[in-house]
């Protein structure tokens, strides 16, 4: 290789998750299936472009079920909800189409049984996030939301004997672990969740980003300052050894001064973040002389969410006609 050779290293898998995925196309078939405009309570997905995108389409994003007419189409977003946000949608009579992510879903029916079972459950998670609020909304009485490490000397129980954790899914692997640790010292007896809460698309954006980060003199990470899953992944590359790490929206805001004297640039994507973003980047990239692009692929993905049922209802032939 040429000692002047820019390049960029670029994490695979990146970008769109299946649970993303399927949120975006469950409110594309909406918009298809009922017209403009299609309510959708908070934003979908944590993405700038995509709000906008879907806004342009006659999306409208509300804060709660109360700013939706009553009788309309809404859609809860791919973080989950509590169950009064359910409860206040019927009350409305709204057409509810839940887009709730199946791998967060999960989290909501592991903390209805520990409830159910009496024990004490620590979320480990966000204070405020859209998915933390809605999990903690399951079962508020026997749930405390454990931010950090630092918050584990905080917490209280009622039993040290039934404790159990559960996590956020978009959290830094590393860090739960750290914290589980701390939570493990303090009680013993305290019970994990039956499989890893911590999505699979979380994990691998992370692993490949943990792969490229000692090479890189910069890493980019295209994604919005409030998606969780992609402040943790510039997080991961600056722990993993990468000279600097910064997270941006679109090509337009990476800084020239960034770039320094660097020779490789790593380029990864939030879950919620569609390729073209990624392709912008490159371009924006190649014009600044890097134009070596180089793989780095630490897993396959390929899981594929079925759409809501609600949706499948709708969009299934009615008996008699053909498909």
């Amino acid at each position: 290789m040429d000692i002047g050779e820019k390049k960029v290293l670029l994490a695979n898998p990146r970008g769109y998750c299946a649970g993303v995925e399927r949120a975006v196309q469950t409110v594309e078939k909406a918009l298809e299936l009922y017209g403009p405009p299609i309510y959708v309570r908070k934003e979908i997905v944590h993405n700038r472009h995509v709000v906008q995108a879907l806004t342009a389409k006659g999306v409208r994003f509300v804060e709660e079920n109360e700013e939706v007419p009553e009788g309309a189409t809404v859609i809860f977003s791919a973080h989950g909800v509590a169950p009064d946000v359910h409860t206040s949608a019927a009350a409305r009579s709204l057409r509810v189409i839940d887009a709730t992510c199946p791998l967060v879903t999960k989290v909501h029916n592991e903390v209805r049984r520990f409830a159910a079972e009496g024990y004490d459950i620590l979320l480990i998670g966000h204070q405020g996030h859209e998915e933390v609020l809605g999990t903690a909304g399951e079962a508020p009485a026997q749930i405390q939301v454990v931010d950090t490490p630092e918050d584990v000397d905080s917490v209280t129980v009622r039993d040290p004997e039934r404790v159990v954790w559960l996590s956020q899914t978009t959290l830094s692997v590393d860090e739960t672990q750290q914290t589980v640790g701390r939570l493990r010292a303090r009680f013993p007896a305290l019970k994990s969740p039956p499989s890893d809460d911590i999505c699979y698309a979380t994990q691998n954006r992370q692993e490949a980003v943990k792969a490229m980060a000692p090479a890189c003199d910069v890493i980019i990470v295209v994604g919005s300052p409030n998606s969780s899953n992609s402040q943790r992944l510039r997080e991961v590359a600056l722990e993993a050894g990468a000279g600097a790490a910064y997270l941006v929206d679109f090509a337009h805001e990476i800084a020239e001064e960034w770039l320094g004297d660097a020779r490789t640039v790593g380029l990864t994507a939030g879950a919620s973040v569609p390729n073209e973003l990624v392709e912008d980047a490159l371009g924006w990239l190649r014009e600044r002389g890097f134009s070596t692009v180089e793989p780095v692929t630490t897993a396959v993905e390929n899981i594929v969410f079925a759409l809501p049922q609600e949706l499948r209802a709708a969009l299934r032939p009615a008996p008699g006609r053909d498909s």
